[in-house]
């Protein structure tokens, strides 16, 4: 207790001032995860909702480490650090080196509960089919390589009766609008890749597409798929 309160001392606030910093970093992330689809959270708007009204420099570092502790363990959430991945291309490696550097880090949270347990308890019904379709695309990038073309992506997502023309699909809505939420929530990266019969806009999976816990259940998504495809042929 004696070493908390000497931790707080150099930053001159009591432990009720923290107490109330800590809840309202908290409330921001679930409430900008819930309304922003589970977009990355920009690690400069947690400092600037921290550094509003004060200015000790690692104050943030604390605040965020102790929300990070409790959305843990009272939320069973996971706040994860994401660390971007770049574009396999190299046609602009030097702008993304700078876009790199001048890019804040970023924050999603993720549920520690069993899987079986979240979906009958907490996953929302209503937003099952968008889970659905991101796992979907994410396999198809995933057994063309890792990245795929535009034309080639959409390509197959027609066979399963999703058209980029489709601005009012029954489930999705948008189709290329529910497929930019993707990229948005950085399951998918795209690229513009120059060649002899001009650009072409690639997408890759990105960093939670690249998760070792998504990867697992991507795989396994696809196993099951594959097994079921087989068990049909061989009924026949």
């Amino acid at each position: 207790m004696s070493n908390h309160a000497e931790d707080l001392s150099q930053f001159d606030i009591s432990v009720q001032e923290k107490d109330k910093l800590v809840a309202e970093v908290i409330r921001y992330v679930l409430f900008k995860t819930h309304h922003n689809s589970g977009c990355p959270i920009r690690r400069e708007e947690l400092t600037q909702l921290i550094t509003k009204n004060y200015r000790q420099r690692n104050l943030p570092v604390m605040i965020i480490n102790e929300a990070i502790a409790k959305l843990s363990t009272i939320f069973g959430y996971e706040m994860r650090e994401l660390q971007r991945v770049r574009p396999s291309s190299n046609n602009h490696q030097g702008r993304n080196s700078q876009q790199s550097a001048a890019e804040a880090k970023t924050y999603v949270i993720m549920s520690k509960l069993p899987a079986e347990v979240y979906t009958k308890y907490v996953e929302d019904e209503d937003t099952a089919h968008l889970t659905g379709f991101t796992f979907v695309v994410m396999s198809i990038v995933h057994i063309s390589g890792g990245k795929i073309s535009e034309e080639n992506l959409w390509q197959h997502l027609r066979r399963i009766g999703l058209d980029e023309a489709n601005e009012s699909h029954p489930v999705l809505g948008n189709t290329k609008q529910a497929l930019e939420g993707l990229v948005q929530q950085r399951y998918l990266q795209k690229d513009k890749q120059s060649g002899p019969e001009g650009n072409t806009l690639i997408y890759e999976l990105a960093e939670r597409a690249l998760d070792s816990q998504v990867t697992a259940s991507l795989k396994d998504y696809i196993s099951q798929i594959v097994n079921k495809d087989v068990g049909s042929v061989e009924d026949e």
